[in-house]
């Protein structure tokens, strides 16, 4: 469903997506299947959304953006391309910022350009990513610091690798491990 006060012009719109009132799709951007775009969302040509992705109101996504499958992208999170911004100078090509699978991202947060999240990664309101955020780690603050990290059935793991669920944990290569 693409509502009829938004302006969307790409023909690369996955089946079962919603777009909602006052969204711009630019022609080259790239949305996937079972997306909800909410309303007021900003996409621009070189942006490239996988399946399942929910992209909350108040978000510009920026040429460079790659989302990927089943990312959830809270209200009025700002993601910037530029590192070097200047009035009416562009860089040849824009950096990317990726973001993995099952990444959830809170409102108000600021991904600087070049920045890799990582698969179900959890980005805390109003964090500013300065870095790289590695698989399966909970960031927050200004700059973003890691307090601890994500399983992907949701368990909170501390960062001393005990989780809510009272099991002991270990990460290795970007991986959540639970120990027996």
């Amino acid at each position: 469903m693409i509502h009829n006060l938004a302006d969307v012009q790409s023909k690369s719109i996955g089946e079962n997506t919603d777009i909602w009132q006052f969204s711009v799709v630019l022609k080259g951007a790239i949305i996937g299947s079972n997306c909800n775009i909410n309303c007021n969302v900003f996409v621009e040509n070189d942006v490239e959304i996988g399946n399942n992705v929910t992209v909350k109101s108040g978000v510009q996504l920026w040429d460079g953006l790659r989302i990927k499958d089943n990312v959830f992208i809270g209200p009025n999170v700002t993601f910037t391309n530029d590192k070097k911004p200047r009035s009416k100078v562009y860089p040849v090509e824009f950096p990317h910022i990726i973001i993995e699978q099952f990444a959830s991202i809170g409102a108000n947060a600021t991904i600087l350009p070049s920045i890799n999240v990582g698969k179900y990664a959890m980005i805390g309101a109003g964090a500013v990513v300065t870095k790289n955020v590695l698989a399966h780690q909970v960031v927050i603050g200004n700059p973003a610091k890691l307090i601890g990290y994500i399983t992907p059935d949701s368990i909170r793991v501390s960062v001393a690798l005990l989780g809510e669920d009272g099991f002991n944990y270990k990460y290795e290569s970007e991986n959540l491990i639970k120990l027996k």
